[in-house]
């Protein structure tokens, strides 16, 4: 049953809204966070400058010399008056990453089987077996923020992060899981590696995954991995 939420209007600047939903992050959140989006989109249209979901919230972002402020204010306040939540949470189409979960790529796999006391076929299984969803795009283009990873699996950032973080790394920090579009500096413990392009300057919308998506992540051998274009190349740790 989603939760229903207990709206608050944050100023955000001469051209934005803070809409804060929410509290607690919650995937039961995400209907009432997609459904708003969508909403915004439709009411504000050519007046509309952008829309960020998050976690439990939404900033909306409008153009001030087509719409004033305590006019945007008053139009949020009535979408948020009819707002129901999206109702595709459970149908909507999964995107599948396929993941080859290996130490050479994954060399904090190590690390989790130390700290959860279970052996790496059990790791795999569990943190491939859910259906994901993201709550967030940050950090850098494309990188999705994924939950909830399994609570057998919550593991800390990591107290020194890495300086560069090759593109395609999967990884988890906390109760979420995530895969780096491009080469970074990162904190989070890798597992493996994904073949898939989440970050596409020439596709539309940029990234491959968007907020509210499904997704989960598919092992595959080293094999399967390189014929679908995923880069082997091991990880040189200090």
């Amino acid at each position: 049953m989603s939760m229903s939420p207990q709206p608050r209007l944050e100023n955000a600047g001469i051209d934005a809204w803070l809409v804060r939903l929410f509290d607690d992050i919650d995937e039961r959140n995400m209907g009432w966070i997609t459904s708003l989006v969508s909403a915004c989109k439709r009411a504000f249209g050519e007046r509309l400058i952008d829309v960020v979901p998050s976690y439990t919230t939404v900033l909306v972002q409008f153009d001030v010399l087509q719409l004033e402020h305590a006019q945007a204010r008053q139009l949020l306040h009535t979408l948020l008056a009819e707002l129901e939540p999206d109702g595709t949470d459970q149908t909507a189409s999964i995107t599948e990453l396929p993941v080859w979960y290996h130490p050479s790529v994954g060399p904090d796999m190590a690390h989790l089987e130390q700290h959860t006391g279970l052996d790496t076929a059990t790791l795999i299984a569990l943190h491939s077996q859910p259906v994901y969803r993201v709550f967030a795009l940050g950090f850098a283009p494309g990188f999705a923020f994924m939950g909830s990873l399994p609570a057998q699996l919550e593991l800390p950032r990591l107290e020194r992060p890495r300086s560069s973080v090759p593109a395609g790394s999967v990884a988890i920090a906390g109760r979420q899981t995530a895969a780096y579009p491009n080469a970074s500096p990162g904190g989070w413990n890798l597992l493996g590696r994904t073949s898939a392009r989440l970050f596409d300057a020439q596709r539309a919308g940029l990234s491959l995954l968007q907020v509210g998506d499904r997704v989960r992540f598919v092992p595959v051998t080293k094999s399967e991995f390189e014929r679908l274009g995923g880069d082997s190349t091991p990880i040189r740790e200090p």
